[in-house]
């Protein structure tokens, strides 16, 4: 019995040919038995790990695969990135310059405006003058008209009938004076008046 329980904790291949022979034939079969069990369930235990390691292997190639396809989506989404700042910056520059551009334009422009403004102003002073100088000759012109309707009026009023008929047969010519002068005029004609616009009116 101490026999058959050394021979079952033995390593078969340590064990020499005199300690086999020193056993029964059922004893090294039984043995060789044990063995063979143990290392059939080693090899199913190490398939079982096999299949397992094969299968978390699968699972990893397959992330691997995604995060292949992550990585490359995510590059490309990099690189549209990448162009569309560097086109956000070109537009930027050029805004900026358009902008600069505009600036200097809008100074030269209102400095333009200003002098033509200085201009204008001055025009339109100068017209403002002569629409006072015309004011005031057309008031003053407008006085001789009242003037001169005046005077015609009067003297269509003084006039009698029997006068018209007198100065009707007067002679056509120059009157003597005696003096050796002529008149040709009249008291109170038009040749006679003299009306003078004061500026201020």
């Amino acid at each position: 019995m101490n026999e058959e329980c050394g021979l079952l904790g033995w390593d078969l291949s340590k064990v020499t040919d005199e300690e086999m022979l020193s056993h029964s034939k059922e004893e090294l079969v039984r043995k060789l038995r044990e063995e063979e069990a143990e290392k059939m369930a080693a090899l199913i235990q190490r398939g079982r790990l096999i299949k397992e390691v094969n299968r978390q292997l699968q699972g990893h190639l397959t992330e691997i695969r995604e995060l292949k396809q992550v990585n490359h989506r995510l590059q490309e989404e990099n690189r549209e990135l990448k162009d569309l700042c560097c086109f956000l910056d070109d537009d930027r520059l050029k805004s900026k310059k358009l902008a600069s551009e505009w600036q200097l334009f809008g100074y030269h422009a209102a400095k333009v405006l200003r002098e033509d403004l200085g201009g204008y102003l001055k025009k339109l002073s100068e017209l403002e003058r002569r629409q006072d100088e015309l004011v005031r000759e057309n008031s003053c012109l407008s006085e001789v008209f009242l003037a001169l309707e005046e005077d015609g009026a009067s003297i269509r009023h003084h006039a009698s009938p029997v006068a018209s008929s007198e100065l009707s047969l007067l002679p056509c010519g120059p009157r003597d004076l005696g003096d050796g002068s002529s008149s040709t005029g009249s008291v109170g004609s038009p040749d006679q008046l003299h009306v003078v616009c004061s500026p201020d009116d």
